[in-house]
């Protein structure tokens, strides 16, 4: 039996809901995890905990995990970086005395122009999720915090314009994956594929269209515009006993004495760590390129066949010697002082490196579950071809969002999805579109994703008040897109 039936679903279902009742996201995922193993030890609750435990050691199995996490907290360098070697001040009086002269109107102008560029920023940094979030949180908290802006906006901008972004765009890693996965199916022009499904990724295409419509029209609902009221009336950045996923030490260092603020303290370092992301993935997936190809064409392949998780730990470890080089040769710190720096901002993000652990092995106890076959299995009997488009879009979401992970989701419901569609008669650009517009909906949703969690460390706001703010908007989107699906799978097209 590939899976456990409905037992298959508790240890996630339990996990998100715990979560978001008690917002004690640790405890939630350990329990998750903990529950799962106990179940894949027949009830045993002695051998689940030792499994339990051991689960977590094999998480470090994985070397995209491990680099994974380790980016996650050598990240907290960076920031402690630039804010102690004055470049997040001198990054807000740059960006301030533009807005300034840009719109000299009314502070609304000002706010809907940083969230605008933050917005634009995360949609053009698509080679990667993770480092479009990591950069729109870096670069933009420290401006949104002078205006005003709530930190959950700030995270729910970084989110949206991340892996809709990737998802949309064939060439990075992402594209590269699904790229083999319908390469798997036996599938020719993958590329081809990928480009016809793109009218069809409803989902991508609308979040980003509502991301650009409530900047420009500053119209909130919900969670969302409780927080921002909340901000404009009392000044309070996060909701009253919410806790940052980033530590104090990280997001509140205070500049060093004497020191002249300057801009290039941060954009140099971040913008090591955005260019090498690109160049990394080159290294990387070089020799899987055809030696006889077109040097463009080699570039192309070998981005697309890069390693994400090496490209993001590397770009990190890069910014990171940058940074401390050009601090040093400025006189801003000492040798030592760089390294006590680098630990505190490490420091701080350990939570979130635990977090990305205990996300990590959840997922991989849904794998040994069979969480997402079970799903896919029980909803195989209902499919017809005008449904089928909406029923995988659906069905994707609900595994994205139990497991946390869109890839994941990938992997399991393209492997489904291509020859049902095929011995069904299903348009099959829709079908694959569905599957990948479904797996960034459910992972958009889940509080166990790693880009939300990301998101959540980027803007330094509570990590389940990030989750209950963009809900609302991402199960409008959802909805709009599955009744799409429904429309167009209906009609044949």
């Amino acid at each position: 039996m590939d899976h456990h039936g409905f037992w298959s679903l508790l240890p996630p279902l339990l996990a998100i809901i715990l979560a978001i009742r008690t917002k004690q996201v640790f405890i939630a995922l350990l329990f998750g995890i903990w529950l799962g193993w106990v179940i894949l030890n027949g009830g045993n609750i002695l051998s689940g905990t030792a499994a339990t435990i051991q689960a977590l050691v094999d998480v470090f199995k994985n070397d995209g995990n491990t680099r994974t996490i380790m980016f996650s907290a050598l990240v907290g360098a960076i920031i402690a970086f630039i804010q102690r070697s004055g470049g997040v001040l001198g990054f807000v009086n740059l960006v301030e005395g533009w807005l300034i002269k840009l719109d000299q109107q009314q502070e609304k102008d000002q706010r809907r122009t940083v969230q605008w560029l933050a917005g634009l920023t995360g949609m053009l940094i698509f080679v990667e999720s993770s480092i479009s979030v990591l950069t729109v949180g870096s670069l933009y908290r420290p401006v949104f915090d002078k205006l005003g802006i709530s930190r959950e906006k700030l995270a729910y901008i970084a989110d949206s314009s991340s892996a809709p972004s990737c998802i949309l765009i064939p060439f990075n890693a992402w594209g590269a994956y699904i790229m083999g996965l319908l390469v798997l199916q036996g599938l020719d022009n993958p590329i081809g594929l990928l480009i016809n499904a793109f009218p069809y990724n409803f989902y991508p295409i609308l979040a980003i269209a509502f991301l650009v419509f409530v900047i420009f029209s500053g119209k909130d609902f919900g969670p969302m515009k409780r927080a921002e009221d909340r901000v404009r009336t009392s000044g309070k950045l996060m909701k009253e006993g919410s806790q940052p996923v980033v530590s104090s030490e990280v997001t509140m260092m205070e500049v060093k004495e004497g020191i002249e603020p300057k801009a290039t303290n941060m954009l140099l370092p971040i913008a090591t760590m955005v260019l090498m992301m690109p160049l990394t993935l080159v290294i990387t997936g070089w020799e899987s390129t055809n030696p006889q190809a077109a040097l463009f064409n080699r570039i192309v392949t070998s981005i697309g066949n890069g390693s994400g998780s090496t490209a993001v730990l590397y770009a990190v470890i890069t910014a990171v010697v940058v940074a401390a080089i050009w601090y040093r040769i400025q006189g801003i710190m000492k040798t030592g002082e760089l390294i006590n720096v680098a630990f505190k901002g490490i420091g701080g993000l350990i939570p979130i490196a635990l977090l990305m652990l205990f996300a990590f092995a959840i997922g991989n106890v849904c794998q040994e579950l069979g969480t997402g076959d079970y799903v896919a299995q029980i909803s195989k009997n209902w499919l017809s071809p005008a449904l089928i488009p909406m029923l995988l879009f659906l069905i994707s979401a609900f595994i994205a969002f139990s497991t946390g992970t869109s890839w994941g989701t990938f992997a399991i419901m393209i492997a489904i999805a291509i020859p049902m569609s095929q011995s069904l008669g299903a348009n099959l650009y829709l079908s694959i579109a569905a599957v990948m517009g479904g797996g960034v909906f459910g992972d958009h949703c889940s509080p166990i994703s790693d880009t939300t969690i990301l998101s959540s460390m980027a803007a330094a706001t509570d990590h389940i008040d990030h989750v209950k703010t963009q809900l609302p908007y991402a199960l409008a989107m959802g909805a709009v897109s599955a009744l799409l699906y429904l429309l167009v799978g209906t009609m044949g097209m």
